[in-house]
């Protein structure tokens, strides 16, 4: 194997219009990139979840989400629920590896600590965790999570930010 592809990335707010293409590439992000740390009936549980358009809708759209582009073309996206929790970060199976899931945690990292969050938390799974431990965050607990008629695992991990090295004037 060679080494790590890695692209430019791009970031831009989500559009309504992403919608589908978020939906695909959360079924097939979980559909193979996960194929290694969770079982085919817990894989299904966990897709299917996006089969609700208005709950998968409203979990997107009530948060702040950032696509990724790698080549002009959507390759992930993620989204900050209120100030300092990263609520979802999936990346296409065929961009995975190529700096898209970092560069979106990054800019929520930042996004964060500029609205004042003191640390960032996730409840991330198995596939995600070597990204956020790589990102400096650190395991707090383990979690099993009941999705359908399936329990899924998953950590819930923190980061601690630094404040904003930016000064404020008083006027």
């Amino acid at each position: 194997m060679g080494a790590e592809t890695v692209s430019a990335v791009s970031l831009r707010p989500y559009v309504p219009s992403d919608l589908r293409r978020c939906a695909e590439i959360f079924r097939a992000s979980i559909e193979d990139l996960a194929a290694d740390d969770y079982d085919p009936e817990q894989r299904e549980a966990w897709a299917s979840t996006a089969d609700d358009s208005v709950a998968f809708r409203g979990r997107i759209e009530d948060a702040l989400t950032l696509i990724a582009l790698i080549d002009g073309e959507v390759a992930g996206f993620a989204s900050l629920k209120g100030t300092d929790v990263i609520d979802m970060l999936y990346v296409a199976p065929r961009c995975a590896g190529q700096g898209a899931g970092r560069a979106l945690v990054d800019a929520l990292m930042r996004l964060a600590g500029a609205r004042g969050a003191k640390r960032l938390t996730s409840d991330v799974s198995d596939v995600a965790r070597p990204l956020f431990e790589r990102l400096g965050f650190r395991a707090e607990k383990r979690n099993l999570v009941r999705v359908g008629d399936e329990w899924l695992a998953n950590t819930t991990m923190i980061k601690p930010l630094a404040p904003d090295p930016t000064p404020t004037t008083q006027h």
